[in-house]
């Protein structure tokens, strides 16, 4: 068995000499599998049941529009052309139909195509066929998932950043402004200035996000929405641009009013972060507490603490740090609001600080904010930005191709924000649907003969395999608003520390420690894995985790997702529990073989797997490999184990 296993590794597109080394010493996939097979299946309900009906209401793709999409999609194919002839380069060839399939629902579900939805589209002989599947995958709950995954790696989302911080609600938020296509101005701008606890108005979560960093909180803000680095001149003048610390602190200056605690505000002393006192009454419910509570005194501690931490904003000078070290100004001087560049939009002239620094980020004379979201678009689907890296636009880094890029911006503006429409012309172009090129970033500036090859996401992988599992991966979603405020919040002002304590019993009895990891164990747990989207997991997961080993960021630095790959990589695919998971009795790979004439078997795990059909050697020595053992199922398995660790599988053409 190991010999053979063997042999179809390195017979069938072996993926890495690592994976042709390592197959001969390794368990067999299948072996295991039909091993566990044997026992009785293990798979949960939630997991084996189809449900009856979408995981959610996502807002509606206008059909309409699909001969305005092909206008826009020309137009910038038009853009990439002429940064084409410039270069002296020609385009890649068009995709046929097999890779379109594959790579159109990786970059707008997260996922592998089903067999089911490979074979219906193969089939389809309608010319407007890739149209209505962007508009359905657009509309999907997929789609949301995946998007999401985007912005948890650049917003650094987390479900208890701090301990302090209950911001379950945020994320949720994120998801759900995802799910109904809010605007992508007026979703950042609810976020730069929303007051209140993360469950009264969720969107504050940005702001607290960075609880008690106001500095960082200014540089993270420009470097997502404005894709400028202004982080050094904290300290000091930047020294590879022209941003002084000066002109920091006068940013700064629009939003030193944030405050993330209900309570008083000392009285600011020069050259400190002002303090506020928590209000008398949570002060005494935190001396009750100890007092009264015992071994719950600090834990019920912190949730009065999370209870008084809300975003509000009241205008107060900045001053300038007492080791200010430059000509133009003292240490410890006060510091007036102003702009890195351009002018406060003059409907904000009269609001306050916070909410001109949002209307001024946000505004459509304000060309870098959307220039920024354009670029950073782009590279979701054609895998390199116009920019790169994606946060450092500067003069000495100019853009690849600065017409293409103004181009993009154009369109995010015509638009009026609409980020799916944005993602819905790309992937409509004649650019997009070529085949993947090999970019070689120290070469010269990247032309997009066709999108660049990349592997797939932490997310894009967990999702494809377990898709390959789990008839319903929705089976549990990440917590709602509602259902935190109903446990999460209190009056500060009228409760006693006996209420407190029953509220913070029924919080921890839905989410405190480990309890909901016991709870996705008891719905969705198998063999130590959660069979779930990767979106609705709990975040960060730790650092053992598949998601983690393939890249998926610790939620702590902007974009800290990577694509390197590792060792522990090549085990887990190997030997990890869920690739071992793929082929137990019940699961949809597993279904799919099983309806499958004999006749059919090979051409139907190429078709799950990869998405398309052998090519005569390759279904020559499948079938070879499927015949040469005792248990035919165990000679599927190997093939399937083996095409679970190519390139092809990992890599989106």
């Amino acid at each position: 068995m190991k010999v053979a296993h063997g042999r179809i590794v390195r017979r069938i597109m072996p993926a890495t000499v690592a994976v042709a080394i390592v197959a001969a010493c390794c368990v067999s996939f299948a072996q295991v599998a039909v091993r566990d097979s044997r026992r009785a299946a293990r798979l949960p309900a939630a997991v084996t049941t189809t449900p009856d009906s979408p995981a959610m209401d996502v807002a509606p793709v206008d059909a309409g529009r699909r001969s305005a999409v092909r206008d826009q999609a020309r137009a910038i194919d038009r853009l990439v052309a002429n940064g084409l002839e410039k270069a002296g380069m020609t385009p890649s060839p068009p995709l046929d139909d097999a890779h379109f399939v594959r790579r159109i629902h990786l970059d707008l579900a997260g996922r592998i195509p089903t067999h089911a939805e490979t074979a219906a589209f193969l089939g389809d002989t309608a010319v407007d066929k890739r149209d209505a599947l962007i508009e359905r995958l657009l509309a999907s709950p997929d789609y949301v998932s995946h998007f999401y995954n985007h912005w948890a790696d650049v917003l650094r989302l987390a479900d208890r950043p701090q301990r302090n911080l209950v911001l379950e609600p945020y994320l949720a938020w994120v998801k759900d402004s995802i799910r109904t296509n809010v605007p992508y101005d007026d979703w950042v701008r609810e976020m730069l200035t929303a007051d209140g606890r993360s469950w009264e108005n969720p969107a504050a979560g940005y702001q607290l996000r960075d609880d008690g960093m106001p500095l960082p909180y200014v540089d993270n803000t420009v470097r997502v929405f404005l894709g400028t680095q202004i982080g050094c001149a904290q300290c000091h003048n930047h020294p590879f641009d022209d941003w002084t610390q000066h002109q920091f602190y006068e940013l700064a200056a629009f939003t030193a009013g944030t405050k993330t605690r209900v309570g008083t505000r000392r009285t600011p002393v020069p050259g400190k972060e002002p303090r506020t006192l928590p209000p008398p009454a949570a002060r005494q419910l935190v001396k009750e507490a100890r007092e009264t509570k015992g071994r719950k005194a600090g834990a019920i501690a912190q949730f009065i603490q999370a209870n008084v931490t809300a975003v509000s904003y009241r205008d107060i000078a900045l001053r300038l740090p007492r080791d200010y070290q430059y000509d133009d100004a003292k240490p410890l001087d006060e510091v007036s609001p102003k702009l890195l560049w351009g002018e406060v939009p003059s409907e904000a002239g009269r609001t306050d600080g916070r909410e001109q620094f949002a209307e001024w980020v946000v505004a459509r004379d304000n060309r870098q904010f959307a220039r920024t979201v354009a670029n950073r678009m782009w590279k979701a689907l054609m895998g390199v930005g116009i920019v790169e890296p994606i946060d450092d636009f500067r003069p000495e880094n100019p853009p690849s191709d600065a017409a293409l890029l103004e181009g993009l911006t154009d369109l995010v503006l015509d638009l009026d924000f609409d980020l799916r429409e944005f993602v819905r012309v790309v992937v409509s172009t004649s650019a997009y649907q070529r085949q993947a090129v090999v970019h070689d970033p120290s070469a010269e500036p990247f032309r997009f003969p066709g999108p660049a090859l990349r592997r797939m996401t932490a997310e894009q992988i967990w999702d494809s395999i377990v898709g390959l599992i789990a008839h319903n991966p929705w089976s549990v979603q990440r917590p709602t608003v509602d259902e935190v405020a109903d446990v999460a919040g209190f009056d500060i002002d009228t409760a006693t520390i006996d209420d407190v304590e029953r509220q913070f019993d029924a919080f921890v009895q839905r989410f405190g420690p480990n309890r909901r990891e016991r709870d996705l164990a008891v719905t969705c747990g198998y063999q130590g894995i959660w069979l779930m989207k990767a979106s609705e997991m709990p975040s960060p997961l730790p650092l053992g985790h598949f998601l983690r080993q393939f890249g998926q960021s610790d939620r702590e630095t902007i974009d800290g997702a990577r694509s390197v790959p590792t060792i522990p990589q090549i085990l887990a695919m190997l030997n990890g529990p869920v690739t071992h998971a793929v082929l137990d009795e019940g699961t949809v790979i597993h279904e799919t073989i099983v309806a499958q004439d004999p006749e059919d078997v090979v051409d139907a795990v190429f078709l799950t797997i990869l998405s398309r059909r052998p090519t005569a050697d390759e279904r020559d020595v499948a079938r070879e490999e499927v015949l040469a053992t005792a248990d035919p199922a165990t000679g599927c398995g190997n093939v399937i184990w083996a095409l679970l660790n190519t390139r092809e599988f990992l890599f989106v053409e």
